[in-house]
């Protein structure tokens, strides 16, 4: 049986590390992060863009849900709505398919200090840290399993994943 792990969490919890660190220690695994199915310039929010990205997300996992070399297929962005995450269920064929869904999540401090460290090496820009916390709280209401990855390394939280 296959394992499709979800794994969502405000930008900066660290979706992207774990997911590639999942990819490492998982037996035949395929990872695909959700921002590289809607890499524009300029980044255009409407409904349409919305559709696109979803119906992207959809088709690649798709595609690896029914690929016969895959054991383990991890997903990540960031899912702070519950309708995202139905809606990107409701298009997936799970039939013969374990989901584990994950929502990361870490304090405010803990957080801040991250965003702080991807501004400072010019991996993302100021404006991210008031949008990430404000998305913090979102992720409670979620029905998703929560890890809480504050104080604790990529491979502390990817073996906290792998025992689910």
């Amino acid at each position: 049986m296959k394992t499709l792990y979800l794994i969502g969490g405000t930008m900066g919890i660290g979706k992207t590390t774990v997911s590639q660190q999942l990819k490492k220690d998982l037996i035949n695994s395929v990872f695909l992060d959700g921002d590289w199915c809607w890499d524009a310039s300029p980044f255009q929010v409407t409904e349409e863009t919305k559709e696109m990205v979803v119906h992207n997300i959809c088709y690649l996992l798709n595609s690896f849900l029914h690929c016969s070399a895959y054991e383990n297929i991890i997903f990540c962005w960031v899912m702070h709505e519950q309708s995202v995450i139905d809606r990107i269920m409701e298009k997936l064929d799970i039939e013969n398919c374990e989901v584990k869904n994950i929502s990361l999540i870490a304090d405010e401090n803990n957080l801040r200090d991250r965003l702080t460290a991807d501004i400072t090496s010019g991996v993302r820009a100021a404006d991210v840290i008031d949008r990430s916390v404000a998305r913090i709280s979102m992720y409670q209401a979620l029905d998703t399993i929560k890890i809480d990855t504050s104080n604790k390394t990529v491979q502390a939280v990817a073996d906290e994943i792998m025992m689910l």
